[in-house]
């Protein structure tokens, strides 16, 4: 159990931060807030507020240049992709694969090399206060084991999927047949729940429609429901040459940018627990399938401009039309590891697309949105909108201790004569980076 006293900054509206000050907040056993009490003078005794389960617990004083709010929800990052993040952007998606990715992945089937490329990334990710991660692991069962442990062991909020590929992959890194992607993924599937871990989930997790065949599709659609409906990932129309390859395989089906959410649906991938990487290409028409399916986009803004090929249209997609969206480094095709890279640059996307918008600005994203994305947005696309997302009574307390003050070495300034407190947190959001993190928190528990 824990008793802080601080500031909390979070967006339960999407557009809209909210401040409340001087909170009193309790933390039980569970890691759940108990309690969070506004307006409370540091001269106050704990106990006139708080329950008896609390009474006599140290409270943890912040200082007036630190808060506290929510975790950032990272909704698609390739795990083995870490080794070269920061590197690698010269071709295009397809190209790309076979150049960087591929090689990088077959790399971790050397268990040492593994865990060493998945320890230092989710100490990163959580170092810049990502508190829950949705994982794309490669399609080796063995290393992908290890990136579960991992997460459990550092503490952090995980949904890991073991790729699954069983076409159009090179020799050595494919499983060859959906029989045997199917075994690999429910083998994986099985250690995984196991663990009997609610912070460790495992994911469906088909690479995208040209790694897999018809079979392996409907076959893993068949796991999650035989396992209780689990998460599914998968990436969908993200560039022009996947969406020409996707047209080039299946000639049969409706032709066009359609063919992504056509397959997925007929195969029975598309549902409330489905997060879709990218779809900066999709219709009129996916977009209502999506919707209707209750499924969700994890928007990678900053990979986006290398490899798509074209921007997301948050605005429309998500506020207009109601999309369930988050956002997504997409290590390492987004060369951040950090969501506030993520943040600033879907709120760049907005504006460059509004530029030859016919709407002009009205299709622009602001930096608040932008947060609600990368936190409730994702809780919303992971189903764990009721756990995570914002600091309320009844919610686990996954948070970030944020400190921009003047003895942190950093790019925050803060002037106090000027500066409001909004405008403190929106130099963090625009500014900050995890030299600004003096702590994080999952379910309760302290990870950085």
């Amino acid at each position: 159990m824990s008793v802080f006293h601080a500031t909390i900054v979070h967006t339960p509206v999407r557009g809209e931060l909210q401040v409340l000050r001087d909170c009193l907040i309790a933390v039980d056993t569970n890691g759940i807030i108990g309690a969070i009490h506004s307006n409370v003078p540091t001269s106050a005794s704990p106990e006139t507020f708080l329950t008896s389960e609390f009474h006599g617990l140290p409270v943890r004083y912040l200082s007036k240049h630190q808060f506290l709010m929510p975790g950032f929800i990272d909704t698609h990052v390739h795990a083995p992709q870490y080794s070269y993040t920061g590197s690698g952007t010269d071709v295009p998606l397809m190209t790309w694969l076979n150049k960087y990715a591929f090689p990088a992945e077959r790399l971790l089937t050397s268990l040492p090399l593994a865990r060493d490329v998945y320890t230092r990334l989710v100490r990163r990710l959580l170092r810049n206060g990502t508190t829950t991660a949705l994982y794309f692991a490669t399609l080796h069962l063995e290393p992908t084991k290890i990136l579960a442990d991992i997460v459990e062991d550092l503490g952090q909020r995980g949904f890991v999927g073991k790729a699954s590929m069983d076409r159009n992959a090179p020799d050595d890194y494919s499983e060859h047949t959906a029989d045997a992607a199917l075994q690999s993924a429910e083998s994986f599937i099985q250690y995984v729940i196991g663990k009997a871990n609610p912070l460790v989930v495992p994911v469906i997790t088909p690479r995208f429609i040209p790694t897999c065949s018809l079979d392996l599709l409907r076959g893993l659609a068949d796991l999650s429901r035989r396992y209780g409906n689990l998460p599914i990932q998968s990436h969908i129309s993200e560039s022009h040459d996947e969406i020409a390859f996707v047209r080039s395989l299946h000639p049969e089906l409706e032709h066009g940018n359609g063919c992504d959410t056509t397959i997925f649906d007929s195969c029975g991938l598309l549902t409330p627990r489905t997060v879709m990487a990218h779809g900066v290409h999709l219709t009129e028409k996916n977009i209502s399938v999506l919707k209707q399916r209750g499924s969700s986009v994890a928007v990678c803004p900053l990979s986006n401009f290398y490899f798509a090929n074209g921007i997301f249209p948050l605005h429309e997609h998500h506020l207009e039309k109601g999309l369930k969206c988050g956002l997504g480094t997409d290590v390492a095709g987004g060369y951040s590891p950090s969501m506030l890279h993520s943040v600033r640059t879907a709120v760049v996307a907005s504006k460059a697309l509004a530029l030859t918008h016919p709407r002009g600005k009205e299709v622009e994203v602001d930096w608040r949105t932008a947060v609600w994305v990368a936190t409730v947005g994702g809780a919303r696309c992971l189903g764990i909108e009721d756990q995570v997302g914002t600091l309320e009574v009844g919610k686990v307390f996954d948070a970030v201790l944020v400190d921009v003050g003047d003895e942190v070495v950093g790019a925050v300034d803060v002037f106090e004569e000027m500066d409001s407190l909004e405008r403190v947190v929106e130099k963090f959001i625009h500014l900050g980076d995890e030299r600004n993190v003096a702590g994080v928190w999952v379910q309760g528990k302290k990870v950085v």
